[in-house]
């Protein structure tokens, strides 16, 4: 989707499709082959890319990556929509439906991914779920990763869900998404457990106040303390250098 209109957010091009027609986009995928990947943009993502040109780099090689968090869409020009990886997902999965689209989840803790699958399904009767995986808390072996890739083979799912985190599920998807026979990957990050009921959702009005890192940051203070209070600071100063032009963000980034 190269003709995609798309704004420049700390040197990262980000979607201004809304939720309904980046839904729409993925489920016009249905029956075709490595269609790319998509990447969900938060603070926390764009911060890490900023220290690390590799990541950078696959987010702009995306298919689309979309305004995930709040900070990203007052980035955004006036209109640009939120499309949260959580909406985006139970979206998916609801008007798929009607088009037989097949879903695969990859990713959370043991038995999240089949608790996902169950939820779901239970959610929205007639989702066809190819299959799940909840991989292990390190690299796939080759030998790992040309089971999956047989299994993928095997079941042709039109996209798969990836819940690892960022930036492990974007690496991820750009490292498989040539070589799968799917048409989309998708990192949702922390849908899988939410859907799931792993982890509780803040209430909507939070979500949409841009404080929803609060709520997370309260309910797993060990796990991500490090990562709001010194990459939310972070993203603030980058987003400050952008806008006064103190410091350049190009985009397209310099070859």
């Amino acid at each position: 989707m190269s003709s995609t209109p798309s704004y420049n957010a700390l040197g990262i091009g980000v979607s201004t499709l809304t939720l309904a027609e980046t839904r729409d986009a993925i489920i016009a995928t249905r029956g075709s082959l490595r269609r790319g990947y998509i990447c969900l943009g938060t603070a926390h993502g764009f911060t890490e890319a900023q220290r690390d040109p590799a990541l950078k780099k696959i987010y702009n090689a995306a298919w689309l990556t979309t305004p995930d968090g709040m900070p990203l869409v007052w980035l955004g020009p006036h209109g640009t929509e939120r499309v949260y990886g959580p909406d985006l997902l139970l979206a998916v999965c609801d008007a798929g439906r009607a088009s037989g689209l097949r879903h695969y989840f990859y990713g959370g803790a043991p038995g999240v991914a089949d608790t996902l699958r169950d939820k779901l399904t239970a959610r929205f009767p007639g989702l066809d779920v190819a299959g799940t995986f909840s991989p292990p808390y390190r690299p796939l072996t080759t030998g790992e990763i040309i089971a999956f890739r047989a299994e993928i083979t095997r079941l042709r799912p039109d996209v798969i869900w990836i819940g690892l985190g960022t930036p492990k599920q974007e690496t991820f998807m750009a490292a498989h998404a040539a070589t799968l026979d799917t048409a989309v990957l998708i990192g949702v990050g922390a849908a899988f457990d939410f859907h799931s009921g792993r982890i509780h959702q803040a209430p909507r009005w939070l979500q949409r106040s841009g404080f929803e890192w609060l709520f997370r940051l309260c309910t797993e203070p060990r796990r991500l303390a490090a990562r709001y209070l010194i990459t939310n600071p972070l993203f603030v100063l980058h987003v400050l250098a952008q806008r006064t032009s103190l410091k350049k963000y190009p985009f397209p980034p310099a070859p």
